[in-house]
């Protein structure tokens, strides 16, 4: 039998290892605070970075159609020019010859068919007296028509010679920038062949020609609202040499239809407005082309979004306060986030900052994330949310 005295002292004992577990026992820490941004659907544009040449949109080459010596340049090299603007002088003198020479043919033409028309007049007359037989009518008759058809004949041998004296002077069939003359004053152009004296070069607006890899174009193709039919949705920004983006902004205007076998690409064309003639064809141009959107996709910065061997996924605050894992499916990355196209709903809170401490299905606190202010002498870094 158990004395009184055992029995306090084992209450005693019981009551001190009690108050020893309540002093150890520690508070729950709090749930981790995660930056976090609000996933928000939207129309993303889908651009490529590219590299184009520019080319005219009308070149002509200037060269003399009729035969001469060249006598003298009336324009100044590289300058801009009109259309139908006098370029080169040929020597007239001789074509002015071969007109007056045209020109007195048509007037020996044509007094022959009066001589000729009297002749038949008088012919046609006389038939009804019966002074001339049916025989002399008829050869005066033809006589006539032959005279007739001679002055036709002159008349187009003087035209001919006017349009060869016109030539003489050498106009520019377009407006544009000249170039450098290609042939001296005195030579002798023509003879035998169209020689070459310059070429016109349109220089507003210009051509962009670029060209887009067969599988990227069905990428594109794949995405919603994507446009490549040359109608003008698709645009085209140049960047010029010193980084600077350029004032105009170009609009596709030909998409091609055959892949070329060499290079697997597909040939596409913009035109670029270039009213101050700052840019000039042949030179290569760094170029944003915009050939579509993405419709209800989300730009999630790029350090919101993990990979591991089942792809690529985020971290997201549920509306319980617990952490939840969506897989995603990303396309371009742009101004520093990633272009989603599945896997988030719009108004997930998908954690940015503070991923290292946060468990798929632990709480967490979510507060807005704000991007870390740049260190002095670093660039800023390109925004995480569109606006």
């Amino acid at each position: 039998m158990t004395s009184p005295l055992r029995m306090l002292t084992l209450s005693c004992a019981l009551l001190l290892a009690l108050a020893a577990c309540k002093k150890q026992e520690q508070p729950a820490p709090p749930p981790p605070e995660v930056g976090v941004i609000a996933a928000v659907a939207q129309n993303v544009p889908l651009q490529r970075d590219l590299v184009g040449r520019l080319a005219p949109v009308r070149s002509s080459d200037v060269r003399a159609r009729v035969p001469g010596v060249l006598l003298k340049r009336l324009y100044q090299e590289g300058s801009d020019v009109k259309e139908g603007q006098v370029l080169f002088q040929i020597d007239p003198a001789p074509l002015q010859a071969a007109l007056s020479a045209s020109q007195a043919q048509l007037a020996s033409a044509q007094a022959s068919y009066a001589n000729a028309h009297v002749a038949a007049n008088r012919a046609r007359q006389l038939i009804g007296q019966k002074f001339v037989s049916r025989a002399d009518l008829d050869n005066a008759e033809a006589t006539e028509r032959s005279a007739a058809a001679a002055v036709q004949s002159a008349k187009a041998g003087v035209t001919s010679s006017r349009i060869n004296l016109d030539y003489a002077s050498v106009r520019a069939p377009i407006s544009g920038r000249a170039g450098k003359q290609q042939v001296t004053e005195g030579a002798l152009v023509g003879q035998g062949d169209v020689t070459l004296l310059t070429t016109v070069d349109q220089l507003d607006p210009l051509y962009v020609n670029f060209s887009i890899s067969a599988s990227e174009l069905e990428q594109l193709r794949n995405a919603q609202n994507v446009s490549l039919s040359g109608d003008g949705e698709s645009t085209v920004s140049v960047l010029l040499a010193d980084g600077t983006p350029y004032a105009e902004t170009g609009k596709l205007d030909f998409s091609g239809t055959v892949v070329d076998p060499n290079t697997g690409a597909i040939s596409l064309r913009a035109t670029l407005p270039n009213p101050d003639k700052r840019l000039l064809p042949g030179s290569f141009v760094t170029l944003r082309a915009t050939l579509g959107e993405q419709k209800n996709a989300f730009l999630v910065p790029q350090a919101a979004i993990q990979r591991d061997a089942a792809g690529g996924y985020a971290m997201v605050v549920g509306k319980d306060g617990s952490v939840v894992r969506k897989n995603v499916v990303t396309g371009d990355a742009t101004g520093g986030n990633w272009l989603i196209t599945g896997g988030l709903a719009a108004g997930d809170q998908v954690i940015v900052s503070g991923l290292q401490k946060v468990k798929e299905g632990a709480p967490a606190k979510a507060v807005p994330w704000k991007p870390a202010a740049p260190a002095a002498g670093k660039p800023a870094p390109v925004a995480a949310q569109p606006e």
